[in-house]
């Protein structure tokens, strides 16, 4: 949820307070103190600068979007809720970016993951099949649109309607 010059600055204060806490013999809020630290580390390794990279991705900010990632010193310590949609930004920055084989990677890892709902999961899906007609990599196509095919009662007719194209495409080539 924080930067990590945020998450940074907020632990040195737990830590000044920690110090003039045990100073002043006050061990509960000591604790408090530690427990507060532990969590801000906790809350590195598992969740990251995620949050921050979804909201200026949001934004089309893709540049900032991307330096937030970057500061996820590994993504594999991500809690599996995150590394899905970790994997999703990146790959719709490296799209951005006309990046297509870094893209492709990085949603055919977020296929793997749960991500924040069905309809995300099928875009990625989707999008892995689009950049794998591109490269003439159709029976890989083919693979991908029949597993976003078995979500097809779950997601948006926009999504169906890019399924449908798709797979109009797959029969011309």
């Amino acid at each position: 949820m924080f930067s990590n010059r945020v998450r940074i600055f907020i632990a040195f204060v737990f830590l000044l307070s920690l110090g003039l806490l045990l100073y002043l013999r006050i061990y509960e809020l000591a604790a408090v103190a530690v427990m507060m630290i532990i969590l801000l580390i906790w809350d590195y390794f598992k969740q990251g600068t995620l949050v921050v990279a979804a909201k200026y991705f949001h934004h089309k900010e893709f540049d900032k979007a991307e330096a937030s990632l970057k500061e996820i010193s590994d993504p594999k310590w991500l809690s599996k809720k995150r590394r899905g949609y970790y994997e999703f930004i990146y790959g719709g920055i490296c799209v951005q970016k006309q990046e297509f084989k870094a893209a492709e990677q990085h949603y055919e890892i977020a296929a793997q993951y749960p991500l924040r709902s069905v309809n995300d999961h099928v875009a990625a899906l989707v999008t892995v099949a689009n950049i794998s007609i591109r490269h003439n990599d159709y029976e890989k196509a083919k693979a991908y649109l029949q597993l976003a095919e078995q979500h097809a009662d779950k997601i948006t007719a926009k999504m169906k309607d890019v399924i449908s194209k798709l797979h109009k495409e797959l029969k011309t080539k």
